[in-house]
């Protein structure tokens, strides 16, 4: 019995010595996705969901002044826009991730048509009003909400108090 507690204890102290000794494996060099595109086989799903979000966003931007301070509308507001920046910035976060440079380079094009940069416009007018504070959003969408409203001085005061 007592061989059988040493052969036991030997294989135990073995393995702990290889695992606290083992040399730490060597890093893999990161493999892009892909055939060298920015985007992969299911891009046309991702573009229908921007032009989704894009509508979303434009619905939220599009609510009467009036009513984006309280109730129902502030919320639609609110989550209109949350959803729009949210999606935005996960994909340019990732894009380049998973494909890359050339996932960087396509994301950047995706997200800068001319209805985006209205969405941006008509963001930067409802801050400046005082429609919203960037805290009011989810994390990765207050993240580029704040870069979109970077430099904008609140002049209005309409949610104030």
């Amino acid at each position: 019995m007592n061989r059988i507690w040493f052969v036991i204890w030997a294989i135990v102290v073995w393995q702990v010595a290889v695992w606290a000794f083992a040399p730490e494996p060597k890093a893999r060099p990161q493999v892009f996705a892909g055939d060298g595109k920015g985007y992969g086989d299911t891009e046309k799903y991702a573009v229908e969901s921007r032009i989704s979000q894009r509508r979303g966003a434009m619905a939220a931007l599009e609510l009467p002044w009036s009513g984006r301070c309280t109730g129902d509308t502030r919320e639609q507001f609110i989550e209109g826009l949350n959803e729009y920046y949210y999606h935005r910035q996960n994909q340019t976060e990732r894009y380049p991730e998973i494909f890359g440079p050339a996932g960087a380079d396509y994301i950047a094009k995706q997200w800068s048509t001319g209805e985006d940069k209205r969405i941006e416009r008509l963001t930067q007018e409802a801050y400046v009003r005082g429609y919203f504070k960037p805290s009011d959003f989810n994390g990765v969408a207050s993240k580029l909400i704040a870069i979109v409203v970077k430099g904008e001085r609140v002049t209005g005061h309409a949610c104030a108090g």
